[in-house]
């Protein structure tokens, strides 16, 4: 039985740099054997079905081929649709009554202990707030995430040390969601 997954490529396509053309990344999908490729805005977000169940053997082996193909290197995480959904539906804050790009998820490769926030004054940041999930850190910045102070500060790599992390606003989430869906 196969599974559709979600691949997120971090840090591709900012500024012109580290450029990752979405029909190349969907042919290289497809040469690599995946079935139901296709790819979503031009930030690294690629869907695909595969026979496989693990998704760290799966990013391993997309990072390996992104390398080659395009000459650097892509950290990248990988969600199965399930997953993915379950994500959504898991979202602490309505999200049916905010606007989905004041509302971002980080999607971390492995689960976050509430601990390594603790630090972080929440009271100082209202109306901005955060929770985590299992491998997940949702946000809700009312202001938008350029002007996030609690996005900066959740940011800082003391914060996040061993951590892979990506980010994606609500409204990407549930097209990922929609466009991974058995």
């Amino acid at each position: 039985m196969s599974t559709m997954y979600a691949a997120l490529l971090r840090g591709i396509n900012v500024s012109g740099h580290r450029r990752v053309p979405m029909p190349e990344l969907r042919a290289l999908l497809t040469e690599l054997g995946y079935g139901d490729v296709a790819t979503h805005l031009r930030s690294g977000n690629a869907v695909f079905r595969s026979a496989s169940g693990d998704e760290s053997a799966l990013a391993v082996g997309l990072e390996r081929a992104v390398e080659e193909h395009f000459g650097f290197p892509v950290e990248i995480l990988v969600r199965s649709g399930t997953d993915l959904a379950a994500t959504a539906e898991d979202c602490p804050f309505p999200a049916d009554r905010i606007e989905g790009r004041h509302l971002h998820v980080t999607f971390f490769d492995r689960p976050v202990d509430a601990a390594r926030y603790a630090s972080l004054d929440a009271q100082a940041f209202l109306p901005e707030e955060f929770r985590l999930g299992r491998r997940e850190l949702y946000l809700y910045a009312p202001d938008g995430l350029g002007r996030s102070k609690l996005a900066a500060a959740l940011g800082r790599p003391a914060l996040n040390r061993g951590l892979l992390g990506t980010s994606r606003n609500w409204n990407t989430v549930v097209r990922l969601v929609e466009m991974t869906r058995d």
